[in-house]
């Protein structure tokens, strides 16, 4: 039998199979415990009468398997306390599985590793989508998430609909009712886990295996990873300084994924006769849009275009958003607002996938969106951004002329440039060597389907300040 034995900060499994040989399999098993640092220095044990109580055997079965340990110095007895794991042992590797005739599909040997983001440790990081932590409003924040755990709400204790909690389903859409022009009310949002699970959802209430998607060619690659995984085929269309060419968009394309207001990762928005005609394209080929509009509120010029949902009128646009750019990247709180059509599937697909988002933080943005905290952040920030924004289009037109050139943008957290002729160095080597001088940034290369890249190299600015952005760039310099 096995029955479970809380101890100090673990729990402690004990097997006994042989109840000929009780104290020698507790003996063992507690040995092996502390050996494989599964029981650690001063843990407490279960007193003798509680844990023979715990494996119905005797309370001296229990004691001579304590004694024995505490002679070979893995224990210790403290009077009127009790007993505890001795220190100074050292753990041995633990006992795996290293073979196993389990794999995983094909597919998954193509997919790179994803990356631990919380290891980048360099003196100037240009990442793009990474937004100022340093600046988030954490007391604020605090407040209101402290509160869900200190009253009878819905937002501590309960599970709730997979669509989100109804507070952040209304803000969310008032939020982008104002911000982003988005027709939309709170019965058409669904709150995910990022925007990346929002497209996780869309495949697989829209998507059959072998299905054709059609992505901006260069574009974000995570979409492609992920609708490669529902065995769907990935067709790479191009972008000009208009945006998507949507004349180049292959027949029987199913769905096809765009970013219009910030092309990601070239940073031009798409004009508004490619908009109309993406529209149109849509209604004839029986297609759906995935809009993602992931850093629309950091706009510092231009006119703002009307998203695609706003001006679609066949229900064929999917709008997709998140807070990771414009908050904190760890909250994982992203938003889809879909047709009518869709939502009982959608529904079942989030319960399936999760359930729902985490409640208590989802109440907390609620609160956060209605308090006018968002608005307040997202006006303090948009001034933040554009100045470094500005700052690293200048250097890279002085520091870099000749050699990088710069691509128009008016907004997001990120800006592109290509490298030149006289850079005779692939982007990858470029960004290696970068990595090496201790600064963080991307090659444009990568990003692309086709087999003919452009080289070049993606500016962040969310991470990084103002007062560092030269230093770094004249470090970037020494790497071309």
């Amino acid at each position: 039998m096995c029955l479970p034995s809380r101890i100090a900060a673990v729990d402690l499994h004990v097997s006994l199979s042989d109840r000929r040989r009780v104290s020698a399999d507790l003996y063992r098993q507690l040995r092996d415990a502390i050996l494989e640092g599964r029981l650690r220095a001063h843990e407490a044990l279960p007193s003798t009468r509680e844990l023979s109580q715990r494996l119905q055997v005797s309370r001296n079965t229990v004691s001579l398997a304590y004694d024995r340990l505490c002679a070979e110095g893995f224990l210790t007895t403290r009077a009127g306390a009790g007993t505890f794991v001795c220190e100074g042992i050292r753990p041995r590797a633990q006992k795996r599985v290293t073979e196993s005739p389990l794999k995983a599909r094909a597919l998954w040997d193509s997919i790179p590793d994803a990356p631990d983001m919380s290891l980048v440790r360099v003196d100037f990081d240009f990442r793009t989508g990474v937004p100022d932590a340093s600046r988030f409003p954490f007391a604020e924040w605090r407040t209101r998430i402290s509160r869900q755990f200190h009253r009878r709400a819905v937002g501590a204790g309960t599970h709730i609909s997979s669509a989100g909690h109804p507070g952040l389903c209304a803000a969310i859409a008032r939020h982008i009712g104002v911000s982003r022009a988005v027709r939309a009310t709170a019965d058409d949002v669904l709150v995910t886990n990022g925007s990346q699970q929002a497209m996780d959802l869309i495949a697989r209430v829209l998507l059959e295996p072998g299905d054709l998607v059609a992505l901006e060619d260069p574009g974000y690659m995570l979409p492609r990873r992920l609708f490669e995984t529902h065995g769907c085929r990935i067709a790479g269309v191009p972008v000009d300084d208009r945006g998507l060419v949507v004349a180049a968009i292959p027949s029987r394309t199913r769905l096809i994924y765009v970013t219009p207001s910030h092309q990601y990762p070239l940073g031009m928005a798409m004009a508004m006769e490619r908009r109309q005609a993406l529209l149109e394209w849509a209604q004839r080929a029986r297609a759906t849009i995935v809009e993602d509009d992931y850093d629309a509120e950091f706009r510092y010029g231009g006119r703002p275009l009307e998203p695609l949902q706003s001006v679609d009128g066949s229900g064929r646009v999917l709008y997709v958003g998140s807070f990771s750019k414009i908050l904190l990247p760890t909250l994982r709180l992203g938003f889809l607002v879909a047709p009518a059509s869709l939502r009982p599937a959608l529904l079942k697909a989030k319960f399936l996938t999760d359930w729902h988002t985490a409640v208590p933080a989802q109440v907390a943005a609620a609160e956060f969106i209605e308090d006018g905290l968002l608005a307040r952040h997202i006006r303090r920030m948009r001034r933040v951004y554009a100045e470094r924004h500005e700052h690293i289009r200048q250097l890279l037109l002085t520091l870099f002329r000749g050699k990088l050139e710069p691509l128009p943008s008016t907004g997001g957290l990120h800006l592109a440039a290509f490298l030149t002729s006289g850079v005779t160095l692939p982007d990858t080597t470029v960004a290696t060597r970068a990595r090496a001088a201790g600064i963080a940034i991307a090659p444009l290369s990568r990003h692309y389907l086709s087999k003919q890249p452009r080289r070049g190299l993606l500016f962040g600015y969310g991470a990084i300040t103002t007062d560092r952005i030269e230093d770094g760039l004249r470090r970037l310099r020494a790497c071309l």
